[in-house]
């Protein structure tokens, strides 16, 4: 039986990692007399902010305190590190100007050791903290950054993008491949194509092999974690992202052929995960290219859209309001609803928003919980905040090809804040209009 451990002792160094002691006593031993299992002291890591870039190293510190001391035959010299000793954790020190080197004996706890990355030498032992930070400890991380867990507070998203065809646009140019939420952990994305990886953050700036360069391999920083970028000499590439990430992160590849996969996974705590990955809606398309070397012609199925550039064209938004304009739409629109604004990106000459459907007064289509629009411009107009609740009245777009399926969202759409008298407003016109279609799983 062992007493309770102690306090934590002074941490050995004030920056750079030193290391911290906690003991305990065995009061019990076993029937048989033989010690307490265990140790009866603890390690832990502290301190680990990095010194100034002027600091003294603290291994040469350590060397130099032996400067003019005699030593052998009193002798004395000045000592410096020596790195080809046998032990890391003992100070070997070599004489300045001589070919020799001798060692003091152990380093004092808290000194880093090459033998292991981020290790530190503790009661003449190299160590590495686990993710609890105690030295020697086997603990480690699981996939949702859980200290010791067994990956059960996060799940699992796996999928692979596959392009047989060149896209419709040309042999060039860039397509989504995914939207990687923020919160995502343990993100892998490979691919082993004649193509390139690319990134961009949630503000759809590229980070990786934007803009029609080819970035270096190597660590980057992005929505406030890291990125490692590797490429092999021929086609292999890949991206890692510890993660949690800060902001939605969007894959994009940058076609110059046909693409065979692109393998991506990360994990996400459950209630993204079923925000995410729940029920798929045939409306939420992802853009597939925006980013091509030349226009592209659109022909539309349903009524023209005219876009609206971002900058000084944009001039004041179209107000919609008044009690029969709210009749008047609510009646003729595909879709009435009230939703959460979750995020917004531009695409080329477009406008995504990435919105969560709370409730729907009127549909002509099924609506899931989560569901894009998109506006044909570049001037927020209508003007949504990120955050915010809406009453929208918008309708659905197909395009003459087909191969576009999504929610309009046009500057003369009705859009007003959600307020509770909006619920009374609106069950007027639903007894004059009536509503179509399947109405989908509410949300509180």
């Amino acid at each position: 039986e062992w007493s309770a451990w102690s306090g934590w002792s002074v941490c050995s160094r004030s920056c750079g990692s030193g290391a911290s002691v906690r003991t305990r006593t065995c009061i019990t031993r076993n029937p048989v007399g033989a010690p307490c299992a265990g140790d009866p002291r603890q390690y832990k890591i502290c301190n680990t902010k990095e010194c100034p870039p002027s600091s003294e190293d603290f291994r040469e510190m350590q060397c130099a305190a032996f400067n003019d001391r005699p030593l052998v035959a009193g002798n004395s010299f000045k000592w410096t590190t020596f790195d080809g000793g046998s032990n890391p954790c003992e100070l070997s020190c070599l004489a300045l100007g001589h070919n020799f080197y001798y060692n003091f004996g152990r380093v004092l706890d808290g000194t880093s050791c090459n033998k292991e990355p981020g290790g530190v030498c503790v009661n003449g032992r190299c160590l590495k903290p686990g993710c609890d930070a105690i030295l020697g400890s086997q603990q480690q991380e699981d996939a949702c950054m859980v200290c010791g867990g067994q990956n059960s507070t996060c799940m699992h998203h796996k999928s692979v993008y596959q392009s047989n065809s060149l896209q419709a646009g040309g042999p060039f140019g860039y397509s989504e491949v995914a939207m990687i939420p923020a919160g995502a952990t343990h993100i892998r994305v490979t691919d082993n194509s004649r193509n390139y990886l690319a990134l961009q953050n949630g503000r759809s700036q590229f980070v990786i092999n934007g803009d029609w360069k080819i970035s270096i391999p190597g660590e980057y920083s992005i929505a406030g974690t890291k990125l490692l970028y590797r490429r092999s000499a021929d086609t292999w590439e890949s991206f890692e992202v510890p993660g949690p990430t800060r902001e939605d992160l969007h894959l994009m590849v940058l076609a110059t052929d046909r693409n065979p996969d692109i393998q991506y996974e990360y994990w996400l705590p459950p209630e993204q995960y079923a925000l995410y990955h729940g029920r798929k809606s045939p409306l939420r398309q992802a853009h597939h290219t925006s980013y091509l070397p030349w226009d592209q012609p659109v022909t539309a199925a349903t009524p023209p859209i005219s876009t609206r550039a971002h900058g000084g064209n944009c001039g004041k938004c179209q107000r919609v309001r008044g009690r029969s304009e709210r009749r008047r739409q609510y009646c003729q629109k595909d879709f009435v609803f009230r939703a959460r604004i979750v995020g917004k990106v531009y695409r080329g000459e477009e406008t995504r928003y990435d919105v969560q459907v709370i409730h729907t007064y009127r549909n002509s289509f099924r609506l899931e919980h989560r569901e894009f629009l998109w506006a044909p411009n570049l001037c927020d107009c209508p003007r949504l905040e990120t955050g915010k609740q809406y009453i929208l009245m918008v309708r659905r777009h197909i395009n003459y090809e087909r191969t576009l399926n999504r929610i309009l969202l046009e500057e003369d759409s009705f859009v007003v804040p959600y307020r509770p008298r909006e619920d009374d407003l609106l069950r007027q016109h639903e007894r004059l209009c009536g509503n179509r279609g399947q109405k989908h799983a509410e949300q509180s």
